[in-house]
């Protein structure tokens, strides 16, 4: 806080009555002595003795999560300030107007661009001061060198961002000048920006993507913790670096957000900063108009297990603070709810001096002698750069526990009249002249009406005390940020052979795809090079997926060992966690475990060292539970493999409707850079793992793998070598079926011949389906179908080449496939029709195509039943065929 708080702003608990002042007045007196005479440290023990008798004696009572509305770090506390305050302050308004003019110019141009300014405006400061002492970039990658900060930016304050790599040299006016344009602006030789931070759109700059409000917040924690994880390990000292998180106090909504607060105080990350810019609004209004964002949020944070520094109000408060002898200013503020102290930071001195310090004469008395001036320029902690370095400085310091800074800012900070504290400032774009020259002259910035109603772009000249400031201190913290990297040393893949031959030669054997690819991860984390970059990440389901035998072989990981002696301790496969544990075990939390995926899939980026993370699952709760942090991960180019086991919505029997999964391979066809695979075999799945591995830490391709997997045991084929190309491709021939007493030799009727295409769990049916054809005299080619998406992306990239006129002899591979085969073609899976639908283009002209699939809901029951009734069975696919040859 500025300064001890006076008693009498302290009131009682709400609902008790003090009953004997004097002797209240005794303990108080005791107290303070204490403190005086023996130290803080010494009035903490007492405090916590006192705390634990009450709790023997049962009294019912346990300490408030809330501490008074002022400062945490006290002014005797902050330290010196080590920046040269006016030049940064010069610094941070250049930033605010440059950010202005650029949203404004896009919309002047084009109104339907959008973007955003107040947003920026009330936490510019917050940013200056973390870009000025604090965020440190890569050094390099060599002994010693430090390897950088994780910085996660607010989503809304990217305009800021911009305007501060536009002074560094790193993007021109040209680049500013088409904000938000990024498929025009290389005609005219410059970078489009994107909305938020995207990655995948800037790929040399952005390092996370946080526009999607709460994925930002999860992912930091994970990242903090992955950190850890890298360390503990051995395999890269992260113990220098720290995770800086800003995020908006309406985000903190977001589920997400908050998801994960427990895990960060447990896990004791105090390499993890949150700083939540509490501007007290969201789009629409107030965060919590009838109540207090900051005071909740403390509550929240606190009750987590994390250490609260509460930034609230800038130094020039620190003199009414020290006036404030009767405790007035505080209980005032404390009565304050947000929604009327975003109305005081809409309105100017002359109504906070009637309406704020009018409210009774202590506070007047405290605003006699400032001008109105003053009383409007009065400072949010969040706006002035000595509170917010202290603060930061506290949390950086701050050992064994993650930290979040309460920052209290004001939303379209310095926009005066035409935003400051507006119901509509988040959506505003536009400014009249008059508030242009308002908010120049708000800033001091050296610019005439002109160039201010024009919006010219201000960058002072290089030789200036201002560049040279910024320049030498980014120089000191490393350079420039945020900036994404990705050298890193290639991993070499172990041969194919050497850890899935049984997979490639079955010879029948049955067993399930999870059972093999459980079965090649064992082998695979045996590999001296590429077995300790392997992340196993489960969400509470190893035992389910028969990955209890990897507990004794590499452990689970935990910060603090295995203090237990587990259950099964004798056990073969008993439960072991370990600080170099390998497995990241998340418990029941599938955002958790994406969150984790992510953290381990951008190590090549985000530190320079290549992991390979298999995140196995439940289908039904990947693409569609936490499809967004998916789609997210795909924006940081993330490589890795997701594993949808149980999947399909006939492999897992009696699970029911919200376990069975129909529509994975739908959603992960939308992304671009991922790569969906529906194996039916383990061959199948070796090969895809294999060229997943080689493409992804080897050849260092941005994709990612999804790869569905089931716990169905039945018959393994031998895969031949001359199949490999099309299953990676998304087909191959598997077999071809006639009628037992007839040779193979002797031609079959077109008319009595059809091609059954299927995947995954249904490929068995297929076959079984052939089989039947094949008694009856009609000639079947079954082609088992790897990838439904591969095949659409190349056929729709075959149909692309033609109409350019760069491919007119390519046919897509789906084609060249089913042309030799003849008759109808029937397709089914185990996931809804539009799946197979997506190929339908590239069947040959002429050919009838069907399509079975397993729409609508999931029921509970046997595989038989369930097949039978979605109509994917094998009499069912084979009754299709029979239908389509008879033009039924």
């Amino acid at each position: 806080m500025n300064a001890p708080t006076p008693l009498s702003a302290l009131a009682p608990a709400e609902g008790l009555l003090d009953t004997d002042p004097q002797e209240t007045a005794e303990w108080r007196d005791a107290f303070l002595a204490l403190v005086a005479t023996e130290g803080p440290e010494r009035a903490r023990f007492v405090l916590d003795e006192l705390a634990r008798q009450a709790r023997a004696q049962q009294v019912g009572w346990h300490p408030g999560l809330n501490t008074p509305y002022v400062n945490t770090v006290a002014v005797q506390d902050q330290g010196v300030f080590p920046g040269d305050l006016a030049v940064e302050e010069r610094l941070a308004s250049i930033m605010r107007w440059n950010a202005l003019a650029m949203v404004v110019r896009a919309n002047q141009a084009y109104g339907e661009l959008g973007g955003h300014i107040a947003s920026y405006a009330s936490a510019a400061d917050l940013f200056e001061s973390g870009f000025n002492h604090f965020f440190r970039a890569r050094e390099g990658l060599g002994e010693g060198q430090h390897r950088g900060d994780l910085v996660f930016f607010q989503p809304h304050s990217a305009p800021g961002v911009y305007a501060r790599a536009f002074l560094e040299g790193r993007l021109s006016e040209q680049d500013l000048l088409h904000y938000r344009q990024e498929i025009t602006a290389p005609a005219q030789g410059a970078r489009g920006l994107s909305s938020y931070p995207h990655p995948w759109l800037m790929p040399d700059f952005w390092q996370f993507p946080t526009g999607s409000m709460g994925i930002g917040p999860i992912s930091s924690i994970y990242h903090a913790r992955f950190m850890r994880y890298l360390t503990h390990r051995n395999l890269l000292d992260c113990s220098a670096r720290k995770v800086w998180g800003v995020f908006g106090d309406g985000e903190m909504d977001e589920p997400e957000s908050m998801s994960a607060l427990t895990l960060a105080a447990r896990e004791g990350l105090d390499n993890l900063v949150w700083v939540v810019n509490c501007n007290l609004q969201r789009l629409d209004g107030p965060v919590r108009g009838n109540g207090r964002i900051i005071d909740e949020l403390e509550r929240l944070f606190a009750g987590a297990g994390w250490n609260v520094v509460k930034l609230v109000w800038g130094s020039d408060w620190d003199g009414l603070f020290a006036r404030d002898l009767t405790g007035a200013l505080v209980r005032t503020l404390e009565g304050t709810v947000d929604g009327q102290m975003q109305t005081f930071a809409a309105k100017d001195g002359r109504f906070n001096r009637d309406n704020f310090f009018g409210q009774n004469p202590e506070l007047a008395a405290l605003a006699q002698g400032m001008t109105d001036e003053q009383i409007d320029r009065l400072k949010r902690g969040g706006h002035d750069l000595v509170k917010i370095h202290a603060a930061y400085a506290a949390a950086s310091a701050h050992k064994g526990q993650p930290t979040v800074i309460l920052a209290h800012t004001k939303k379209g900070y310095g926009m005066g009249q035409a935003g400051q504290g507006k119901m509509t400032t988040h959506s505003q774009k536009k400014l009249d002249d008059g508030d242009l020259i308002e908010f120049r002259n708000r800033f001091n910035l050296p610019l005439s009406d002109a160039q201010a109603t024009g919006l010219a772009f201000y960058k002072p000249q290089e030789d200036s005390a201002e560049m040279q400031y910024l320049r030498r201190h980014r120089q000191q913290l490393g350079g420039y940020l945020p900036r994404r990297e990705t050298v890193c040393e290639a991993l070499p893949v172990p041969p194919l052979a050497s850890y899935a031959q049984f997979a490639l030669a079955a010879d029948g054997k049955e067993m399930s795809t999870t059972m093999a690819f459980v079965r090649m991860l064992g082998t695979l984390l045996k590999d001296a090079t590429l077995g300790p970059r392997i992340v196993p990440i489960v969400a509470d389901e190893a035992r389910t997926f028969g990955m209890a035998n990897l507990f004794k072989q590499v452990g689970i990981y935990s910060s603090v060992g295995q203090r237990y002696a587990p259950e099964d301790i004798g056990s073969v496969l008993s439960y072991r966690e370990a600080l170099d544990g390998q497995i990241l075990e998340e418990g029941i939390s599938e955002a958790g475990a994406i969150a984790s995926w992510t953290a381990a899939a951008t190590s090549y980026s985000v530190h320079g060292l290549a992991m390979l993370p298999f995140y196995i699952y439940y289908s039904m709760f990947g693409f569609q539970r936490v499809g967004d942090a998916i789609w997210a991960a795909a924006d940081q180019r993330a490589r890795g493999f997701l594993l949808g086991a149980t999947s399909g919505r006939t492999t897992l029997g009696g699970e029911g409707l919200q376990h069975q999964d129909g529509s994975s391979h739908l959603v992960a066809a939308t992304i671009p850079n991922c790569k969906a695979y529906d194996p039916a075999f383990a061959g199948e799945l070796a090969v895809i793992v294999d060229a997943g591995m080689r493409e992804m830490v080897t050849e260092q391709r941005d994709v990612f793998y999804y790869v569905t997997l089931m716990n169905e045991n039945y018959a393994q084929p031998d895969l031949p070598a001359e199949a490999h190309a099309g299953v990676l491709r998304g087909c191959y021939v598997f077999n071809s079926y006639l009628r037992p007493s007839e040779g193979r030799e002797e031609p079959i009727p077109s008319q009595k011949s059809v091609a059954l295409l299927g995947s995954g769990a249904i490929l068995t049916e297929v076959v079984k389906a052939a089989q039947l054809l094949a008694e009856e005299g009609i000639a079947a080619t079954v082609v088992s179908v790897t990838s439904w998406s591969e095949l659409a992306r190349e056929g729709m990239a075959c149909e692309a080449g033609r109409d350019r006129g760069d491919a007119g002899d390519a046919k897509p591979w789906l084609t060249q496939v089913l042309e030799g085969t003849s008759g109808p073609v029937i397709a089914a899976t185990d996931y809804v029709r539009a799946v197979p639908e997506t190929v339908r283009a590239y069947v040959p002209e002429g050919r009838r195509y069907r399509t079975l699939g397993t729409d609508g809901f999931g029921r509970s029951d046997t595989r038989a039943a369930l097949r039978a009734y979605f109509g994917v069975d094998a009499a069912s696919i084979a009754q299709a065929a029979r239908a389509a040859l008879t033009g039924g």
